[in-house]
């Protein structure tokens, strides 16, 4: 009977120190209140809810929000986001999961020159058609004041166009 060697592990690598675009993820740490308009059926008016969300920092690299929202049917919804920068792809990384849904949005995104607005691509199921193939979207976070930020939701159509489909304003209280 042989025996085989125990794996070591490497030595623990230097812990990452947070660059300028991890402290301006953590502009978004603290507790919001939300109000969103998102567009309902063609010819309706758009839908309108209001939520609260909890972001906090996860070593000064990353920032966790956890958010809670009205749904259509008068359900409430939970989210969670994740985001952080990934100096190596030169990159905002992220991820985006809701209780209605089962898929899993992965995220990268850029700031703006300005630095005001990050504006973060991902693929995920076409909502103009029910989920059953995939469309790009964009969702862009931007900075109106450091007590208030806006998001707001992109779906590239058929069309070649971005169409807008969601708008949430976000007012800080604590």
């Amino acid at each position: 009977m042989t025996r085989e060697a125990t794996p070591t592990l490497p030595a623990s690598p230097e812990p990452a120190q947070p660059q300028e675009e991890h402290r301006w993820l953590q502009r978004l740490v603290g507790e919001w209140g939300s109000a969103w308009e998102a567009l309902a059926e063609p010819g309706q008016p758009p839908m309108r809810f209001e939520g609260r969300e909890t972001v906090r920092s996860l070593g000064g690299l990353w920032v966790v929000a956890e958010g809670r929202a009205g749904a259509p049917g008068g359900e409430e919804m939970t989210t969670i986001t994740t985001l952080g920068y990934d100096p190596r792809k030169g990159r905002f990384v992220g991820t985006f999961i809701a209780s209605m849904m089962t898929h899993l949005w992965v995220y990268q995104g850029v700031l703006d020159a300005e630095r005001k607005i990050l504006t973060l691509a991902v693929e995920g199921p076409n909502l103009a058609t029910g989920g059953d193939t995939m469309a790009l979207y964009e969702d862009a976070i931007a900075f109106e004041s450091e007590d208030h930020r806006v998001l707001t939701s992109r779906m590239l159509g058929d069309d070649g166009e971005w169409h807008k489909f969601m708008t949430a304003h976000y007012r800080r209280r604590t």
